[in-house]
């Protein structure tokens, strides 16, 4: 009977909370696997209700990059090549570098980034993921350098809409650490500790933490959140992460991780009118940091396929930028090792602001 009250008393808090909520944000999952035998895997989800015009890009070490974001944006030298998903063509939302460090992009609606002041180096939102793989190697050494704010966050609109891209960010390595870094009320908040497996949506990471607390205490085997809200994936993640079977066998690993992210994700074509920030998971990546091999697979198409960034060639010298064409709504069907498929291409241009 205390469970069942107190279900009820969490369910109740919980829907107030949601009703006060923003909704137009677009929902993701996206979590860390520590297996046996050093296996880290993460992997993501992309929910959005449209097509996000994604396709899979290769970066050599050695590119000259700009912040795309004004006159004192920052600019920078790749040290590390790196496997990424798009956004539009304009934006890096997810990828691996030759390093084993993973960088993630997810929507948050409560983000409010500081505001430029005076000749601040300033960074593109599109830019912010790459700008991590291509400069570092560890979550540690991330971790180190943004908390000494090298740049200012400049958003811009989202392509073909009126209102602002606001994101948080996801980082793991190839030993299972993990930060979340967000921007709250105009300051840059890092969470960090290998303990922060799992992050969704809305609302900010340490309210999802609270969250997740009262789940722990039942106990998934009892009762899990069956809904496609934030917090409910994040419950479900959370639990299933830590409860498949830790084994020293890649393939069981890979396919272990994969339907964790299947079951945190949302059906393709769901739509909820009252509740616009549900939408459907468009496509999944897993990244093994330790193997360096990069797992993509559609909501549209019947195979699973991935690249082998130890068959790449990612030196400044002869490595190319090159583009793996994913088609409209990524129904472009690939199987197995894909390396071959990619095609010499000149690189996007972030989102960012004149």
């Amino acid at each position: 009977m205390t469970i069942i009250l107190g279900i009820i008393a969490f369910v109740v808090a919980f829907v107030a909370s949601s009703v006060l909520m923003p909704t137009s944000a677009e929902a993701c999952t996206r979590f860390v696997y520590q297996g046996a035998a050093d296996q880290v895997i993460t992997a993501r989800s992309m929910d959005w209700k449209t097509d996000v015009g994604s396709n899979i890009w290769v970066f050599p070490r050695g590119m000259e990059r700009s912040g795309e974001a004004g006159p004192n944006s920052i600019e920078w030298t790749s040290k590390y090549g790196s496997v990424i998903t798009s956004g539009y063509d304009v934006s890096t939302t997810d990828g691996m570098n030759e390093a084993g460090l993973v960088a993630n992009v997810l929507w948050l609606v409560e983000s409010e980034y500081p505001k430029v002041e005076g000749d601040a180096p300033t960074l593109s939102l599109g830019a912010w993921a790459q700008y991590v793989l291509d400069n570092f190697a560890t979550v540690a050494e991330t971790v180190e350098a943004l908390e000494k704010n090298p740049y200012t966050i400049v958003t811009a609109d989202v392509p073909g809409e009126t209102r602002l891209a606001t994101l948080h960010l996801s980082i793991s390595d190839a030993s299972g650490d993990s930060a979340i870094v967000e921007y709250i009320d105009g300051k840059q908040v890092i969470h960090h500790s290998r303990d922060y497996q799992v992050m969704t949506n809305s609302p900010t990471f340490d309210q999802q933490l609270a969250l997740n607390a009262y789940w722990k205490q039942i106990g998934g085997t009892v009762m899990l959140p069956g809904t496609n809200r934030a917090a409910d994936r994040f419950a479900r993640a959370s639990f299933y992460v830590n409860a498949i079977p830790k084994t020293d066998n890649a393939v069981e690993t890979i396919a272990s991780a994969f339907s964790v992210i299947r079951n945190a994700s949302v059906p393709f074509g769901i739509s909820t009118p009252e509740q616009p920030n549900i939408s459907s998971t468009r496509w999944r990546t897993v990244a093994d940091h330790e193997r360096k091999l990069y797992f993509f697979e559609s909501a549209l198409t019947p195979n699973i396929f991935w690249v082998d960034m130890n068959k790449l060639d990612l030196s400044k010298e002869t490595g190319s930028v090159m583009k793996l064409d994913l088609g409209p709504n990524q129904t472009n069907i690939y199987s197995g090792v894909v390396n071959e498929d990619f095609q010499k291409a000149e690189p996007f241009r972030f989102l960012g602001v004149e």
